[in-house]
């Protein structure tokens, strides 16, 4: 997926969770999640080829996306709703994930076996952001700051204080907003006058 200002995209395990909380495009006004095989699309660009959808499942992947991107926009500073902390607390009881130990004895949280449709995705996202929260870049994957893009996006700067998905465009807007939002006292003393 193409992201702003040719930002890299989020690192190895965060690359689906991107994606997925990606596929509303609010600044240019197009969702990308309209039908069942959609989501089976998607899922199948990251490797999960035998996951099934049905047309029931949008309206939650879409709740699912939204609740996701209010976590990223979390990221920033900004507290998550309520709402959306319920929305992920339903849908992650339904997804459970386990402990799998591998023969060179190395621990990873999967998806418990036997999920399907939006559980079983649910589940790989968990356990997407369980691997992104061990190695640390869980808290880089943020959200626009702008409420008009809300663009999903992988904080690669050294400090990791980016709060918008590109400078150039929602960085610059906020910017001349609050610029204008100050305005500019008028000192006569200072404006022209003709003699």
């Amino acid at each position: 997926m193409t992201q702003p200002g040719d930002r890299a995209p989020a690192p190895g395990a965060l690359t689906l969770v991107q994606d997925f909380a990606n596929t509303a495009d609010l600044a240019g006004g197009h969702d990308s999640l309209g039908a069942a095989g959609d989501l089976a699309a998607l899922c199948a660009a990251h490797g999960l080829t035998d996951v099934c959808f049905d047309e029931t499942d949008i309206g939650e992947a879409r709740r699912l996306r939204e609740a996701l991107r209010d976590v990223c926009e979390a990221h920033t500073g900004v507290e998550v709703p309520a709402t959306s902390l319920a929305v992920l607390g339903a849908m992650l009881d339904g997804a459970p994930l386990t402990l799998s130990i591998d023969a060179a004895g190395q621990a990873s949280a999967v998806p418990r076996p036997g999920l399907t449709g939006l559980s079983a995705l649910t589940a790989e996202l968990a356990a997407r952001i369980v691997v992104a929260a061990a190695d640390r870049t869980w808290p880089r994957l943020k959200a626009c700051g702008a409420h008009d893009c809300r663009w999903v996006y992988y904080d690669h700067s050294p400090a990791g204080r980016s709060r918008w998905c590109t400078m150039s465009i929602c960085g610059s807007r906020a910017k001349m907003r609050a610029y204008r939002g100050r305005g500019r006292p008028i000192n006569a003393s200072v404006v022209p006058t003709r003699s």
